[in-house]
Parts: structure tokens; sequence; C-alpha cells
């Protein structure tokens, strides 16, 4: 006789989802845009929203199939609402290819089964070397503040079992700096504490630089890259006075991260696996042994 399941498929079901970050992540980036287009009017129309997440869902799909693995939607939304969060552009073109480049990167540039750059970061800075798009940290006006600072920290409580560690690692680096060169110049706490204050600036925090699979594996690592990245920041703002500093940081530390991998190595992450997650006595060591599994016998990875 079978042992009986320890919940039911359809409480399984709710289980999965919730323990899936994504999913949390997918409504937190939907409800920021929702709330930026009607009440703060950003400068993305709905078309273009619309072109930006079309064209990263369908390009997720065709290349999913030409690599011979599953079509998984989550990955592809999450970098398509991050793009019509931050990516400002008034051509159309522009945003599909940025759209299109985002999602080919996690397939076309990749390490050892790892994609290197965090797709929608990539996608960004190369679309700004365009000078035809742009980011607009001062967007989200001090109205949208608490409200994204409540969301950003609820979407950590919720990526706890993931990458918490880099999101916290970095922020504590990079507000040192910030708050130490505004000591060595003379200058008030609300100057550091402006900098610190935007929707961007969280974003990039909770959600683009706590990518789990461009993160390296072990926390020792983790907390290497997020200080390098807030150094690195710091050094394109303040030395070289060039803007979008922390997503050219990101960029450049990526290319670390398969150097870090090697000094300190640590397990590869894997989303939660449905099958897995429905077995009772399941851990997420087993989850993630068994989702590397899968990869290596099923080939290269969507996610």
């Amino acid at each position: 006789m079978n042992p009986p399941l320890a919940h039911p498929p359809r409480f399984a079901s709710l289980r999965h989802l919730a323990r899936d970050p994504r999913h949390f992540q997918i409504a937190v980036l939907s409800g920021l845009f929702a709330y930026g287009a009607t009440a703060l009017d950003f400068e993305v129309t709905l078309g273009r929203a619309a072109v930006t997440l079309a064209v990263a869902l369908g390009t997720q799909s065709l290349l999913s199939r030409r690599a011979e693995c599953s079509f998984d939607p989550r990955s592809a939304l999450i970098s398509g609402l991050s793009l019509c969060l931050l990516l400002r552009t008034n051509s159309v073109l522009l945003a599909g290819a940025t759209a299109f480049v985002a999602i080919a990167s996690k397939f076309w540039i990749r390490w050892q089964g790892k994609h290197v750059f965090n797709p929608t970061n990539f996608a960004i800075v190369l679309a700004i070397t365009t000078g035809l798009a742009w980011v607009s940290p001062g967007q989200w006006g001090n109205a949208a503040l608490l409200a994204l600072a409540v969301a950003s920290f609820g979407g950590l409580v919720v990526y706890r079992a993931a990458r918490s560690d880099v999101t916290w690692a970095f922020l504590i680096s990079y507000s040192a700096i910030l708050f130490g060169r505004a000591t060595w110049l003379g200058q008030p706490a609300s100057i550091p504490l402006h900098q610190l204050g935007n929707g961007a600036f969280l974003i990039f925090a909770f959600f683009m630089i706590s990518d789990p699979k461009t993160t390296p594996d072990s926390r020792r690592g983790r907390i290497l890259y997020a200080a390098l990245v807030a150094l690195g920041a710091c050094f394109v703002s303040f030395v070289l006075y060039r803007p979008n500093g922390l997503l050219l940081s990101l960029v450049a530390g990526s290319l670390l991260v398969p150097a870090i991998d090697d000094w300190l190595p640590g397990t590869r992450h894997g989303w939660p696996s449905k099958e897995v997650s429905n077995a009772p006595n399941s851990s997420l060591q087993t989850l993630d042994l068994s989702n590397r599994l899968a990869r290596t016998a099923s080939g290269p990875s969507a996610s």
C-alpha cells in the first residue's frame, strides 16, 4: 500500500505556490507597475509594456524549445516586469529588443550551467549605450517610497531561503560607504539618506542583485560579491562621475562570479520542484540536489 500524502493535492499545490518566491515577486512587481502607471504617471505606455512582456515570454518559449527544456514563464515575467519598472525609452522597437536580449542572455551567455548576467541588468546597460534609453531613479517620488519599501521587505522575507544575505550585505556595504564619504566631506546625514531613498535603488537591492541564478553559490562568496558591487558602484558614481553606477557595477561584478565560485564553492541554487515539494519530509537540501540532477539529465536550464 502506498503511504498517504502528507497533504491533499489541492493544498500541496497551494503550498508550492507559496514556497516558490518567484510567485510573490511577480505579484509585487505587477503591483508596483500598476501603482506607478496609475498614480505616478510613469513614462511608459501600456503598448510598450505589452510589447516588452510579449517579447520576453515569446523569447523564453522559443529558446526553451530550442534548448529542449520545458517552458517556464515565471523568469520571463520577472525580467519583463522589471524592464517595465526601470527602463524608459520612446522606441517600441528598442523596448522589444531589450526584452529579447534580456531573455536570450540566459541561454547564450552561460558558464558551467549558470547564466552569467542578471538578464534585466544586462539588457538595460546595453539599451542605455544606444542613447535612446535611460533609467529614471526619481520617478517614484516621495509618496511611493513607503509602499515600495514595504513590498521590498516583504519580498525579502519570502526570499529568505534564496539570497537575502546578498541584499543585506549590499545594503550594509553601500550605506557604510555613503555615510563614510559624507562624514569625510563634512556633509549632513540627510545627503546619504536621500541617495538611499529612491524606488530604483530598492528594486535593485531587493530584486536585482539578489538574483539566485547569477550570484555566487556560497554565503561567503555572496557577501564578498555584494561588497564588491557596492564598492564598484560608488567608484563609478563618485570617482568616474558617471550615472547608473549600480547597473554598471553589477555587470562588472557578474564577471567575477565564476572565480568566486571556484575560490569559495557552495551548493548550486535550484528552484523548488512541485513534485519534490509534494513529498512528505522533503528538505531544501533534497530539493536542491533533485533539481541539480534533473538539470544534468535534461540538458540546459531555462531558468
